[in-house]
């Protein structure tokens, strides 16, 4: 799925036959990686909740920019929040943050 950016390996829009490192991440801490159908997301230690793939129907996250992502864009709508688990389906996500509350977002 590479043609969608799901990927996260920005430009290079490519089906990856071998495992190849998402650059974006090279200084950062990434604790939890999720893939959905279309989408993927990845949590870092500072607890930003990052997207990249496939931008209809809001499944990255980022408010009126349905745009696809062929690079993790962090998710600005968590700025404050800690999240502490986080899951991804074929066109939604949902997190969960530390006081508790669960958050989701995509196609209804």
């Amino acid at each position: 799925q590479g043609e969608t950016g799901c990927l996260g390996h920005g430009e290079d829009l490519s089906n990856q036959l071998l495992p190849k490192k998402v650059e974006a991440f090279a200084d950062q801490r990434v604790l939890a990686v999720l893939a959905g159908g279309h989408h993927s997301l990845a949590l870092t230690a500072d607890s930003a909740l990052w997207s990249w793939g496939w931008g209809a129907q809001g499944r990255l996250g980022h408010g009126n920019d349905l745009r696809d992502q062929p690079l993790p864009k962090k998710i600005e709508a968590f700025a404050g929040q800690r999240i502490v688990a986080v899951s991804a389906g074929t066109h939604h996500s949902i997190a969960l943050t530390a006081d508790g509350a669960v958050w989701s977002w995509g196609c209804g």
